[in-house]
């Protein structure tokens, strides 16, 4: 299989990777390697709203590219073990050597293997607290994993409760091929953040017992999560309330 170049660039303080074009695959801050410098990959952490972080939780990211995630949890939710799974060995390479992600430990695993593979497989069933979905490839025309089937194995490898996160391209076709095949995996428990730079929606689903709690529980949250971690999640609950129908009131789903 013909892997993605990876190469790089910097401007303003700030590394950006690319795979071999200029399309932008994630970015870091140099004086910040532990920040999420891109808002969608902030809004990737919307499970923290949800989950608390306990000793023996899993979490599990699908497409590494800089490392984002994999370093703010590491540094951040110390209960955590992270797995990331990612296919091409040249971004693993970069994360570490240009992206400063920590090598592998007792809380973290890297995994070199197609997502589409990982989330059939047996022993990884009802695994996961969180999984967090952002699968491109160079022409970045939508994720490279969208299937129903696809899908349904996140759900399978959740536990109850679970949380998945998933970037999805806004202004493509492929949008509404994915959130369809989201919701019918995670039966239409679903809710997506508004659209942030560059056409990115982040979508988050819902596998378990029914969510039912006021916006400003929501917004407690979200305070305590941007005190701790310095996240900006000040704006997360307004967004979700606003943009999500029939939840106006309260969250329920």
């Amino acid at each position: 299989m013909l892997m993605e170049s990876v190469t790089f660039s910097e401007s303003g303080g700030v590394r950006y990777l690319h795979f071999g074009s200029e399309l932008i695959q994630g970015a870091m801050r140099m004086r910040d390697p532990d920040e999420i410098y891109l808002e969608y990959n902030q809004q990737m952490m919307a499970w923290l709203l949800f989950l608390e972080t306990t000793p023996g939780m899993r979490v599990a990211q699908l497409g590494l590219g800089t490392g984002a995630l994999t370093k703010f949890t590491h540094r951040y939710c110390p209960a955590v073990k992270n797995t990331v799974i990612e296919l091409n060995p040249a971004v693993i390479v970069s994360a570490r050597s240009m992206f400063f992600m920590p090598d592998d430990d007792r809380r973290l695993e890297t995994i070199q293997t197609d997502a589409k593979t990982f989330v059939k497989s047996a022993k990884h069933q009802n695994h996961f607290d969180a999984i967090q979905v952002d699968l491109y490839d160079a022409i970045c025309d939508g994720p490279s994993a969208s299937s129903l089937d696809f899908y349904r194995g996140c759900y399978n490898i959740l536990k109850s409760p679970g949380i998945l996160t998933v970037n999805l391209f806004s202004r493509h076709k492929s949008f509404e091929v994915n959130l369809n095949n989201i919701c019918e995996a995670f039966k239409n428990r679903v809710l997506l953040f508004s659209e942030s730079h560059d056409c990115n929606v982040v979508a988050i689903a819902f596998k378990g017992p029914k969510l039912e709690v006021q916006w400003r529980e929501v917004s407690k949250r979200a305070k305590v999560i941007l005190e701790k971690t310095g996240l900006a999640t000040n704006s997360w609950a307004a967004d979700l309330n606003r943009e999500n129908a029939r939840q106006e009131t309260k969250l329920a789903i």
